[in-house]
């Protein structure tokens, strides 16, 4: 049996969960996310907090069983808490700037890359000092924040031989050695 389907979503405080027909929609203060939930699927919001029981052992009821807890989960957080991810832009001369929901970048090409940022992720570009540039986003949506970071650090892939490139903050980057000098 799936553990994570097992498990109940605990629902925070400020945060109103409705079941509909297959849909689950939650409101909190960070705003509204929907879910869309099989209706074999049997949900029970008793007292702040959702279980979900699937109706056989079938193999796909199984499957999904784990995937509708998680989605669920991911969205309660979402409304409560929200989602950030921060972007590292590592490279001589890349910069990142906002304006108007439009994210620039300056990435080593030869050429600025102007990307809009979709409507309910809010970016913000920090540039320091003797600091790495950084991108962070926010949203309350955990799959869009995601395919956003994804979008944004596909625009130039880290190199393994210099570590350029645009990386998570925080993550470890596997270095190869490169060439060595033969005599």
């Amino acid at each position: 049996m799936s553990r994570i389907g097992k498990s109940p979503v605990i629902i925070p405080e400020g945060v109103t969960v409705e079941i509909k027909k297959g849909l689950v929609t939650a409101k909190g203060p960070k705003g509204e996310l929907a879910q869309e939930v099989n209706p074999d699927f049997d949900l029970k919001l008793e007292e702040n907090v959702l279980t979900i029981d699937r109706p056989t052992e079938q193999k796909r009821h199984r499957a999904l069983h784990g995937l509708y807890r998680a989605l669920i989960n991911n969205i309660v957080i979402g409304v409560s808490q929200g989602y950030t991810k921060q972007l590292e832009l590592v490279g001589v001369g890349y910069k990142a700037a906002v304006s108007n929901d439009i994210l620039e970048l300056n990435l080593g090409y030869s050429h600025s890359i102007y990307m809009q940022v979709p409507e309910g992720v809010k970016a913000s570009a920090t540039m320091e000092k003797g600091k790495n540039p950084t991108v962070s986003l926010e949203s309350n949506d955990k799959e869009l924040i995601g395919q956003v970071a994804a979008k944004i650090r596909s625009l130039r892939v880290i190199e393994p031989y210099k570590g350029k490139g645009v990386r998570f903050v925080g993550e470890k980057i596997r270095r190869k050695a490169g060439k060595t000098a033969a005599k």
